[in-house]
């Protein structure tokens, strides 16, 4: 499953430890997500943390797809942001700006993730 973490370059390694991290923030959400909606709260963060989840582990294994899914759950975080708070840029700041930086992040490694990809597909090991 990880052989090909063996010859990985520093920006794959990065690409790695987004997805790591992706993985854990979706981790978290889930687990707070739940116990608020099963008091009656929000389903944003346990539906969010299932994509962040999901989209992190496949960016750990190479896979463009975790990108797009991460970016799908940024898309829903705006909706969701605004739909909570209207166009108020201080009560939209805490709420978007750090999943936004991470979503450049994420961006920035779809061209790595595609070459991975690539790379581990015409071997057969994707």
């Amino acid at each position: 499953m990880f052989r090909h973490f063996h010859n990985a370059t520093f920006v794959e390694w990065l690409v790695l430890l987004l997805g790591l991290v992706i993985t854990l923030v979706g981790v978290a959400f889930v687990i707070g997500g739940v116990d608020l909606a099963m008091l009656g709260g929000s389903f944003y963060y346990a539906l969010c943390g299932l994509l962040l989840a999901a989209g992190g582990i496949l960016m750990i294994l190479g896979r463009t797809m975790g990108a797009f899914l991460y970016l799908g759950a940024l898309a829903y975080t705006w909706v969701w942001s605004l739909w909570e708070v209207g166009f108020s840029p201080i009560d939209l700041l805490p709420r978007a700006f750090g999943p936004t930086l991470l979503g450049v992040l994420v961006a920035l490694s779809i061209p790595v993730l595609r070459r991975q990809e690539v790379r581990f597909s015409s071997k057969g090991a994707v």
